[in-house]
């Protein structure tokens, strides 16, 4: 795979992703300006929180395939502002082949271990405990078949029923105008995924999970594109609605030690960073979700 060239569907998908990053990476940032701009906008900070409005860092890496021929890469982009204590949002496209143990897990995988990836990943931790903390990532996938995944899910510290509910109506718009099964499908399996066993809770309040979602590229790169434009509509209203409301020292304990929960999952549970591992990813942008401060005691 030297010398790899998109394929048409291949580009496009990555050229969607890009889009996409660009798009949340702004309206994010307009937060950000709007924080504090004056008293009818003022939000509690953090003591260590950077006087300016956050700005994104994008940082570009490479990947090479273990014959030391290129393997594609990515770009991640962080920022940490007085709203958004960290927020990650990376793309990558890469390729090469999985390791004969890694490629026994991987759909269409077996007989041939080539592959090819392209995506988009972003998770938000929030210093106010008010606002939610989110993850959401959409991917397409190659082997010797072509599959989307991805989904969004809501992380609160201090959960709310109307934030819950608003978060999940997008998504739900995004679900039924594609297929009236996928809601129902795609959410209980976020709610499967999203279990971590060793604290027997979820991690978040729920939102959809899809993967392997085969057959026409059309159809199921328009199902794709309109799950971030759900994100999109759904996650930087809940930010303006909750950032001004003040919290206390209690809240923002229960936010440290509800983050290490999140931590746990990703470090022992998610298929997500298990790829990128297994695939000799950028191992900063792979564990850009971990929040900056957590608490266990």
């Amino acid at each position: 795979m030297t010398d790899f060239v998109l394929d048409e569907q291949q580009a496009a998908a990555e050229a969607w992703f890009r889009s996409l990053r660009d798009r949340i990476c702004a309206a994010f940032e307009a937060i950000e300006d709007d924080a504090g701009e004056d008293e009818a906008h003022a939000v509690p900070l953090l003591p260590n929180a950077p006087a300016a409005p956050g700005r994104f860092v994008r940082t570009a890496w490479d990947r090479a395939n273990p014959d030391g021929s290129p393997g594609g890469g990515g770009v991640m982009g962080v920022m940490k502002g007085r709203v958004f204590e960290k927020v990650g949002v990376n793309i990558s496209t890469v390729h090469g082949e999985f390791s004969p143990e890694f490629a026994k897990n991987m759909n269409g995988a077996e007989e041939d271990p080539r592959f090819f990836a392209t995506g988009i990943s972003l998770v938000a931790h929030m210093a106010n405990p008010h606002v939610p903390a989110v993850h959401m990532n959409t991917r397409f996938l190659n082997t010797t078949r072509r599959w989307f995944g991805g989904g969004a899910d809501l992380n609160p510290a201090l959960p709310r029923d109307d934030d819950t509910a608003a978060f999940k109506a997008e998504l739900k718009v995004a679900c039924d105008a594609h297929d009236p099964e996928h809601w129902e499908r795609f959410s209980k399996w976020c709610d499967e995924y999203f279990w971590v066993p060793h604290r027997n809770r979820h991690r978040g309040v729920g939102g959809i999970f899809y993967d392997h979602l085969e057959g026409d590229f059309d159809s199921n790169f328009a199902f794709t594109r309109d799950v971030g434009e759900a994100f999109l509509r759904a996650f930087p209203a809940i930010v303006r609605a909750r950032m001004g409301m003040p919290w206390s020292e209690d809240e923002r304990d229960v936010l440290l030690r509800y983050r290490g929960v999140y931590a746990e999952f990703n470090l022992v549970h998610d298929r997500g960073t298990l790829f990128g591992l297994k695939t000799g990813g950028n191992i900063d942008a792979i564990l850009m979700s971990l929040p900056p401060e957590a608490r266990w005691a």
